[in-house]
C-alpha cells in the first residue's frame, strides 16, 4: 500500500555512530524508500505497461511466450519480470456449447508471502532459526475467463473483474482457446500503457489591429473581376500560447468584409500565407494578399487596408 491513505505521518530514519541496529530499523528504512517511490509512480504515471511484457503465441500453440518487462499497478507498485517465460494456456476443449473460450492474461504485483526465498541466513553464532534475507522478485500471472458475449467480453469472476477495473491486475493479452490450443494469434489490443500517448497541445489568441505593425508593398492590381492587393506582412506574437515546440498555426482575419467607401460597395477578403521558416514557438509571420470585388457595376478606386483587421490564431503542438 502506498503512503497516501496508509499512514498518518512520515519518519526520516536517522543513524549515529555506535548505535545498535535492529532488523526493524533497516526494514523501516527500506519501507520508507519503497513507499516514496510508489507514491511517485502513483502520482505521475497511470497503471499499465512501462516496457516489455510482450506476449506472443500462434495458432495451434499450447503456450504463450512472455518477454521481460516492467509495469505499474494503480498503487504505483512495480511489477517486474527479468527473464523470458513460457506460460501454458488453460487446458479447455470448448465453452460447453462447441465454441471457443476466451481469456485475458493479467499480471499483478506479488506480496512478500507470494515470493520464494533465494537466500536464508542463521543469526549470530550460527544460532537457529534461519531467517530469509532475499526474495526473488517474480510477478503473478493469472488467466481470467471471459464470458461468451462477442460484443462485450467481460470477466466471469466479479472479483477479478473488479481487480482489473481498479488497475491492480493489468491485462497483457487476450487469447481464444479451442481444443486446448490457440485458435487465433494472441491479441495485444487490450493492454494499457503506463505512459499514455501525448495529446496535442492547443492554444489560441487574438492580436488586435492596433497592436499589429503591418507592412505593405506595392499597390492593388485589377483582373478577373476583382482586385489583387500586394501582400501585407506582419509578425504575430504567440508567446501567450506557451508552446515548447513549433506548432502548426492556423490564422484567421477578424473584421468587416464590406467596404462602403467605394461606389458601389465592395466585398473584400484576403489570401493568407505563413512564409516558410518564419514560424517559431513564440511567433509567426503572416502574409495577406487582399482580394476585392465590386457589388454591382462600377470601377474600383480604393481598397480597405488589411491593418483594419484583427488576427486570430490557433496553434496545435504535437
Amino acid at each position: 500500500m502506498a503512503i497516501i491513505g496508509a499512514t498518518q505521518f512520515l519518519e526520516r530514519i536517522q543513524f549515529f555512530n555506535g548505535e545498535r541496529l535492529f532488523a526493524s530499523d533497516l526494514q523501516a528504512l527500506e519501507s520508507f524508500n519503497r513507499e516514496m517511490r510508489w507514491l511517485h509512480n502513483m502520482s505521475l504515471h497511470q497503471a499499465g505497461v512501462g516496457s516489455g511484457f510482450s506476449v506472443t503465441g500462434n495458432v495451434g500453440d499450447r503456450q504463450v511466450i512472455i518477454t521481460p518487462g516492467y509495469a505499474l499497478d494503480a498503487q504505483g507498485e512495480e511489477i517486474i519480470l527479468t527473464q523470458q517465460l513460457a506460460l501454458p494456456i488453460p487446458s479447455v476443449a470448448d465453452n460447453g456449447s462447441g465454441g471457443s473460450v476466451f481469456y485475458d492474461l493479467t499480471v499483478s504485483y506479488p506480496q512478500d508471502s507470494d515470493l520464494k526465498a533465494s537466500e536464508t541466513r542463521v543469526g549470530i553464532c550460527n544460532c537457529p532459526p534461519e531467517g530469509v534475507v532475499r526474495l526473488r522478485e517474480e510477478p503473478i500471472f493469472c488467466w481470467v475467463r471471459l464470458n461468451d458475449n462477442p460484443s462485450n467480453r467481460q470477466p466471469v469472476d466479479a472479483r477479478l473483474k473488479a481487480l482489473i477495473q481498479s488497475g491492480m491486475f493489468l491485462v497483457l493479452a487476450q487469447i481464444e482457446v479451442f481444443n486446448c490450443r490457440l485458435r487465433q494469434p494472441v491479441s495485444l489490443a487490450q493492454r494499457r500503457d503506463a505512459r499514455p500517448p501525448k495529446s496535442p497541445y492547443i492554444a489560441s489568441g487574438l492580436e488586435k489591429a492596433a497592436d499589429l505593425n503591418w507592412a505593405n508593398h506595392g499597390s492593388p492590381s485589377a483582373g478577373f473581376g476583382f482586385t489583387i492587393g500586394n501582400p501585407y506582412r506582419v509578425t504575430v506574437d504567440t508567446t501567450s500560447g506557451h508552446f515548447q515546440a513549433i506548432p502548426t498555426y492556423v490564422p484567421r482575419l477578424v473584421g468587416s468584409r464590406l467596404d462602403n467607401s467605394t461606389a458601389p460597395s465592395s466585398l473584400i477578403d484576403g489570401i493568407m500565407n505563413i512564409p516558410p521558416d518564419s514560424a517559431s514557438p513564440h511567433s509567426f509571420d503572416l502574409e495577406v494578399f487582399p482580394l476585392m470585388a465590386p457589388i454591382g457595376a462600377g470601377g474600383i478606386t480604393t481598397i480597405i487596408p488589411v491593418p483594419a483587421w484583427d488576427v486570430a490564431w490557433l496553434g496545435i503542438e504535437g
